[in-house]
C-alpha cells in the first residue's frame, strides 16, 4: 500500500509502471552523463536459498557459450560508438564472478574498446574464491575494488543462511596485503536470532581485519526463495539498524548509505547509486535518461537473441518525466543525498519546482536537512527510507524477478 501511495504522489498519476517486451533495436547512451557499466555472470558453485539474483550452478560449456554472447552482447550495443566513451566505473556481480575469473580481462578489454573507465572497476567475490591466485589475476586484470559476499562471521548466523564458515578473517586479511582501493564486506542483518551484539561483531571484526566498507543489508524473504526462516518483526529490525547506526557514529565510520559505512576517505564501493548505466548480460539492467530496461534471466534465450543479433532485452518502460525522477530520487535518497543541480541537469526540470512542497513537508518532520541545494536524509529519515526500500523490494522487484524467472520474454509487467 505504501508503494502505490507514494507512487500515485510523486508522480501525480494514477498510471502505474508498465513494462512490455517492445524494446527499440539499439540503447541511445552516448549522450547520457555519469554513465556507469555492469556485467552479470550468473554462475554459482551451488544454489544459496536465500539470495534473489539471477544464478544457475556452473557448467563449464555453459560459462564458454555465455562468454562468447556477453562479448557480442557488449559489440552489438556499442555499435554506435564512434569514439570512446567515458564512464564512471564498472562493476561485475552475479552470481560468483571468480568462477571465469580468466575471461575477466578479455570481458573487461572488450569494454575498453569502447569506453574509457575513470573511477574503477569492481568485482564481487565469494569467499570460496579468495586464494593468492586469483587475488593476482583479479590485480592483473586491473580489477581496483572488491565486494566480499561473507554475510556474517557468527557460525549460527551463517547456519540460518545455510552458509558455511570457511576462515573467513583469513581471507579478508589476505586481501588486505593486495591493497585494492575498496574493500567491501557484505553482511546480513536481521537474520532470525541474530542479536545487536552478533550484527555488531561483525561490524567490528571486518574492519578490524581489513574491510574499508561494510554493507548491512536487511534479510529479505522473497516469495521464491526457499528459505527456512522468516524475517524478524519491523521493529527488531529497527533496533538492530540503529545499533549499527550507533556503533558507526561512535567509531567516527561515514555513513554513505542507508545500508553502508565505510572508513573516512576512502573509496566507496558501490553498484547501484548511479544516476545512468548499461547493463551486460542476463537480468542485467540498462537506465538511461527516458527509459529502464530488463535483460532476459533465460541464459539459453539470452544466447539465441545475441546470435541473431538482437538485443536480449525481455522488458522495456518508457518513462514519463515523473516517473523518471521518481526513480532519481528513491536512488538518490538511498545514498543519503539529494543534488538539486544534478536532478536538474537529468530530470530538465528544478526539483523545488517539481517537488517543492514534498520537501518542506520532509524538512517540517525532520526527515531532512538542506544545504542551498543539496538535501540530505536524517537518521530518522534513513529509517523510513530503510522501511520504505523494503516494501518497494516485495511489491515491485519480488514481483518482476518471479515473472522473468519463469518466463524469458513476458509479455506485460504492471507495479501498481
Amino acid at each position: 500500500m505504501i508503494t502505490k501511495a507514494l507512487r500515485i504522489l510523486l508522480t501525480r498519476s494514477l498510471k502505474p509502471f508498465t513494462f512490455t517486451n517492445v524494446s527499440s533495436k539499439s540503447l541511445e547512451f552516448v549522450e547520457q552523463p555519469d554513465l556507469g557499466l555492469y556485467v552479470h555472470i550468473p554462475f554459482c558453485r551451488s544454489i544459496c536459498s536465500f539470495c534473489p539474483y539471477c544464478k544457475v550452478k556452473y557448467d563449464q560449456k555453459l560459462a564458454y557459450e555465455y562468454k562468447k554472447a556477453l562479448l557480442n552482447e557488449i559489440d552489438l550495443v556499442c555499435q554506435q560508438v564512434k569514439e570512446k566513451k567515458e564512464v564512471t566505473s564498472l562493476y561485475f556481480g552475479g552470481g560468483t564472478p571468480a568462477l571465469v575469473i580468466d575471461d575477466l580481462a578479455d570481458i573487461i578489454a572488450k569494454l575498453q574498446e569502447y569506453f574509457i573507465i575513470k573511477e574503477g572497476i569492481g568485482v564481487e567475490l565469494h569467499p570460496d574464491d579468495i586464494n593468492d591466485v586469483n587475488l593476482k589475476k583479479l590485480k592483473d586484470a586491473k580489477i581496483t575494488m572488491v565486494s566480499l559476499g561473507i554475510q556474517s562471521f557468527d557460525s549460527t548466523c551463517l547456519d540460518t543462511l545455510g552458509r558455511k564458515e570457511n576462515d573467513f578473517i583469513k581471507k579478508l586479511q589476505l586481501v588486505k596485503t593486495y591493497n585494492f582501493a575498496a574493500v567491501d564486506v557484505d553482511l546480513i542483518f536481521a537474520i532470525a536470532n541474530q542479536s545487536e551484539q552478533t550484527i555488531i561483531n561483525d561490524i567490528k571484526t571486518a574492519f578490524a581485519n581489513g574491510a574499508t566498507q561494510v554493507s548491512t543489508y536487511p534479510f529479505i524473504d522473497f516469495t521464491f526463495a526457499n528459505n527456512r526462516y522468516k524475517p524478524m518483526p519491523e521493529r527488531t529490525k529497527k533496533k538492530l539498524l540503529k545499533a549499527i547506526v550507533e556503533y558507526t557514529e561512535n567509531n567516527k565510520i561515514q555513513r554513505t548509505s542507508v545500508w553502508t559505512f565505510a572508513k573516512p576517505n576512502s573509496e566507496k564501493y558501490s553498484s547501484v547509486t548511479r544516476d545512468s548505466f548499461l547493463g551486460f548480460g542476463v537480468s542485467a539492467t540498462t537506465l538511461l535518461k527516458k527509459e529502464f530496461k530488463i535483460n532476459t534471466f533465460s541464459i539459453k534465450d539470452y544466447i539465441e537473441r545475441i546470435n541473431q543479433s538482437q538485443l536480449p532485452t525481455s522488458l522495456t518502460i518508457n518513462f514519463t518525466k515523473r516517473q523518471r525522477a521518481c526513480y532519481y530520487l528513491f536512488w538518490s535518497a538511498y545514498s543519503m543525498h539529494i543534488d538539486a543541480n544534478k536532478y536538474e541537469d537529468m530530470i530538465g526540470s528544478p526539483l523545488s519546482k517539481m517537488y517543492g512542497f514534498e520537501l518542506f513537508v520532509c524538512k517540517i518532520l525532520g526527515l531532512v536537512t538542506q544545504n542551498k541545494n543539496e538535501y540530505y536524509l536524517t537518521e530518522k529519515g534513513a529509517y523510513y527510507y530503510h522501511y520504505m526500500e523494503q516494501a518497494y523490494t516485495t511489491a515491485y522487484i519480488d514481483k518482476m524477478w518471479n515473472v522473468s524467472r519463469v518466463k524469458a520474454f513476458p509479455e506485460k509487467v504492471i507495479l501498481k
